[in-house]
């Protein structure tokens, strides 16, 4: 390693221009705090590329003076090197004893940049200048760098002031690596390391080769399976083919000629049936009047025995009413008598009273009579409705209804179309369809949203039912069966009377399963069983309802005519009996009226008499008229409901009718296609296809047509549910990535054996280098042992185990241990150590960085080395530094003892910048004299 000789500084800190010399072994530097020692030192390492000191950079020292530019030279020895060999002097090709090193710093785009050139020999900074070939800071770098200052070299230079005992901080491996790099094995066992990098790359690589290789065998082997779905897929169409073309024709022909034997045998058979169908509809069309005239003449003479008692009804009532009469006159005479049997002078007030009490209950029998007269005429009214076949519905359903037909709605009611056909089991149909007797049943169910409407305005509590259908069949012993509907009804109320069985009693009914209902309406469902059970006069669903009804009001209204009778019986009396009392008052003779009327009583108690025997005449003959009349209802009624069944009868052989003529109908379409398709697959076939051989072999793969059509269907249903592949280049490209496979295969086992080769090349190479470095490591340890001897302290050097493996060379540290004046071995930095020795052991560990044989001498910059050791150890380090072939800068501030200066060959001297000049001061340079007088 090369030597500094000088260095000059221009505009560097506060000096304008500076030469320093600097051809001493050991060089001190010192000054009062501030005075620029440190300024000095970061100058040379700018000058030699390396960083400052500190937190310190080269642009805080070019920016104090306020230049645009500063300049850096220093001249430095070029020693040939004792080896000689390739590169025989540090900066070879330069082979002159001096090369000056030169530093320009300049502004640039608002920044400082700096430049560096090499120059042959001594070169004044004047004539640099012109001479320089400029080069940037990592080729410079570079340069020096084969010159000798390694970067391990620029990283102890680079040490801060006071941090000489750095060294010492550096663990086991620290150490190792910075001997290594010193000795410039660091940069051999790198490139190992980046070998066995790129061997670990090469190996990622043929991991990613290897990815690659089964991403390909995936894709072969999706591309295998869609070349397979495409010979399937190919396959599925010809055996659709085979099927559709030649096997589905012949056997379609066969079956259609066997089928249309089969099917012509059904079409006479079902032909005979329809007549015979036919026949018992017609008989049945035949009861059907029969029984239609046998209801008429019922009902005519029902009509004609209601004329007889009503004009029985009126004659007996016309008696009656004359014989209340004639009894009132008759009262008269028995009050006249009373009268004329008494003895005059009563009391006047004591009449009078009576009198008024007589004319009031007159008076409430009249309100009275006035309000039965008012009932008798609705009952009337509504027995006239009843006997024309109509009931008196409540307000609120005459209000809808009557909105309805305004609103032109066609509608029934429930009550209208449904007829019980069991007199029996009226009490429970009325029972279970009392909550929907006001049902209201639209004829269109388009009308239904008018309707609705119309319902929701008027508050209409019952159904409004849009949607009507046909009624189903009846389940056996169901409520269902005893029921007939004259047009559609709602589908919910035909299944819950279908779910509804009926039972003679609880007990009965306890052994079935579901709901079911008694005769007079004992209902169980799923909540439990109750009575629901609606009396007779309410019946509201079909003619045995309506005859209910009838009786109902009909007794209704004989209660009511008995009722108005008697209390016109007592207005008559008690409007006589307050005439006479008037009469009475006002000074009549009741003996004289009674001779007077003599005549008169006498004539009405004889009509008196003859009319109770016309009534009782008249009464026997209504009696004789009304039975009639109940026996002529029931006449009717009994004709009514035969007709009824009859007419179901009569449907249901309509129906069967009908279902006949369908099967008919549909069983001679069957026979025309039959022969259609015949004649068809007859025209398609070839001559071959029916030959017996070929017939043969496909009624023993197929038993019918039926079978080949289902194997057809299973294949097109296979052909369109399933993903095919349909393009034949899919069998082309798979035999291509299946070449790409094997060439790929192919370069991953060639790269794989240049790797292992690559791999085994490297290690054996490694393995050999393995003594250079055990050699290097010893020679360190020579030299720091050597250089302990030179300081009078033992080192003690614990060698370490280097061997070809990367966790072994990774683990690997130099170990050494100081013995100071015989007090015992001591650690690097252990804290056992005083400041003085951990100095001393810096220095040890730098000095035998520099002694390398084949790159003698370099020099050293050492900050404040003399800081923390007394005055003893000042000689000590001094006598040390003397006794190495290195060259030395020291810094020291001036308060230290003299004994620093007594290794000193050149001292320099730096001081302050006075205040108010604009440069500091130059240099003072002081040289030790040799024994013959001349400075050395």
């Amino acid at each position: 390693m090369f030597q500094m000789k000088s260095v000059e500084m221009v505009h560097w800190d506060f000096w304008q221009r500076l030469t320093v010399p600097l051809d001493a072994q050991i060089v001190t530097i010192i000054g009062p705090n501030g005075s620029g020692k440190t300024t000095l030192l970061d100058a040379m390492r700018t000058l030699l590329a390396i960083k400052c000191s500190g937190k310190r950079d080269y642009k805080r020292y070019v920016r104090n003076n306020k230049e645009p530019f500063a300049y850096l030279r220093g001249v430095v020895d070029n020693p040939r090197r004792p080896s000689g060999g390739l590169y025989p002097t540090p900066f070879f090709p330069i082979v002159a004893d001096a090369v000056t090193l030169l530093c320009r710093i300049k502004k640039q785009g608002g920044d400082w940049v700096r430049h560096y050139a090499i120059l042959d020999g001594d070169v004044p900074l004047e004539q640099a200048e012109g001479q320089a070939q400029w080069m940037g800071v990592q080729e410079y770098r570079r340069r020096l760098e084969m010159a000798g200052l390694t970067p391990a070299v620029a990283e102890v230079l680079a040490l801060e002031q006071g941090d000489t005992d750095k060294l010492t901080e550096y663990s086991p491996r620290q150490l190792l690596d910075l001997v290594f790099q010193v000795f410039g094995d660091k940069d051999v066992l790198d490139n190992y390391q980046r070998a066995r990098d790129e061997q670990r790359a090469t190996e990622l690589e043929l991991e990613s080769l290897s990815r690659q290789e089964e991403a390909l065998q995936t894709r072969v082997e999706t591309m295998k399976t869609r070349a397979n779905r495409y010979l399937e897929w190919r396959q599925l169409q010809t055996g659709i083919a085979r099927l559709r073309d030649e096997a589905l024709p012949v056997l379609a022909y066969l079956d259609a000629k066997s089928a249309l034997g089969n099917v012509w045998k059904n079409y006479r058979g079902n032909f005979h049936t329809l007549n015979q169908a036919q026949g018992e509809h017609a008989d049945t069309l035949q009861l059907v009047a029969k029984l239609k005239a046998a209801e008429v003449a019922a009902d005519a003479s029902r009509k004609a025995a209601e004329t007889a008692r009503v004009g029985a009804q009126e004659a007996f009532m016309a008696a009656k009413g004359e014989h209340a009469g004639v009894a009132g006159q008759l009262k008269e005479r028995d009050r006249l008598q009373a009268l004329a049997s008494k003895e005059y002078g009563a009391d006047a007030a004591q009449l009078a009273d009576k009198l008024a009490a007589l004319r009031g209950e007159a008076e409430q029998l009249k309100d009275g009579l006035r309000e039965l007269k008012k009932q008798r005429q609705d009952s009337s009214q509504h027995l006239e409705a009843l006997e024309i076949g109509r009931g008196r519905a409540p307000e609120d359903v005459r209000q809808f209804k009557a909105a309805l037909d305004e609103a032109g709605i066609g509608h029934l009611m429930l009550s209208d179309i449904v007829e019980v056909l069991d007199p029996n089991w009226q009490a429970a149909v009325e029972a279970l369809l009392r909550g929907y007797r006001h049902v209201v049943l639209l004829e269109r169910e388009s009308d239904r949203r008018e309707a609705w409407r119309i319902g929701e305005k008027l508050r209409y509590r019952h159904f409004v039912v849009p949607e009507r259908s046909s009624p189903p069949r009846a389940n056996a012993g169901s409520l269902m069966e005893v029921v007939r509907f004259s047009a559609d009804a709602p589908e919910w109320l035909y299944r819950q009377l279908n779910s509804v069985s009926r039972v003679d009693g609880a007990e009965q009914g306890a052994d079935v399963s579901g709901d079911w209902i008694t005769r007079d309406g004992y209902f169980r469902e799923r909540r439990g069983a109750r009575h629901i059970g609606v009396p007779a006069h309410e019946f509201a669903f079909g003619e045995a309802a309506r005859q209910s009804r009838l009786l109902a009001v009909r007794e209704a209204l004989k209660a009511l005519n008995t009722r108005i009778l008697a209390d016109e019986e007592r207005l008559v009396a008690a409007t006589r009996e307050a005439a006479g009392l008037a009469e009475y008052l006002g000074g009549m003779d009741a003996i004289r009226q009674l001779d007077s009327r003599a005549e008169e009583f006498a004539a009405l108690e004889t009509r008196k008499q003859g009319l109770e025997s016309e009534i009782a005449r008249l009464g026997a003959a209504l009696g004789l008229v009304s039975a009639e009349k109940e026996a002529a209802d029931q006449r009717y009624s009994d004709a009514r409901l035969a007709h009824d069944r009859v007419c179901q009868r009569e449907q249901d052989s309509l129906a069967a009718f009908r279902q006949k003529q369908q099967e008919v109908e549909q069983a001679r379409r069957q026979v025309r296609r039959l022969l259609s398709e015949l004649r068809e697959w007859a025209e398609r076939l070839p001559d071959a296809a029916l030959a017996a051989d070929n017939v043969a072999a496909l009624e023993s793969e197929f038993d019918t047509a039926a079978d080949a059509k289902h194997q057809l269907n299973y294949l097109e249903e296979r052909l369109q549910s399933g993903d095919w592949e349909q393009d034949e280049a899919v069998l082309a490209l798979k035999d291509k990535l299946v070449e790409d496979l094997t060439g790929l295969d192919r370069e991953r086992q060639r790269r794989q054996s240049e790797v292992d080769r690559s791999r085994e090349l490297t290690d054996e190479a490694r393995a050999a280098y393995m003594g250079k470095l055990r050699a290097t490591v010893r020679v360190y340890g020579q030299n720091v042992k050597r250089l302990g001897e030179l300081a009078g302290i033992q080192v003690e050097v614990e060698l370490p185990q280097l061997s070809n493996d990367d966790t072994a060379l990774a683990q690997a540290g130099l170990v050494l241990r100081f013995n100071f004046d015989q007090k015992g071995l001591m650690g690097m930095n252990d804290g056992e150590a005083s400041g003085g020795q951990q100095v001393m052991k810096s220095l040890i560990l730098l000095i035998g960085l520099m002694m390398d044989e084949s790159n003698p001498s370099g020099f050293v910059f050492i900050d404040e080395p003399f800081a923390h050791l007394d005055i003893f150890n000042i000689d000590r380090v001094a006598g040390f530094l003397k006794a190495t072939e290195a060259q030395y800068l020291i810094t020291t501030p001036n308060t230290h003892n003299i004994n620093i200066f007594a290794p000193s060959e050149l001292t320099l001297a730096t001081r302050k910048k006075r205040p108010g000049e604009q440069w500091a001061p130059p240099i003072l340079q002081t040289r030790r004299r040799v024994d013959g007088g001349e400075p050395a």
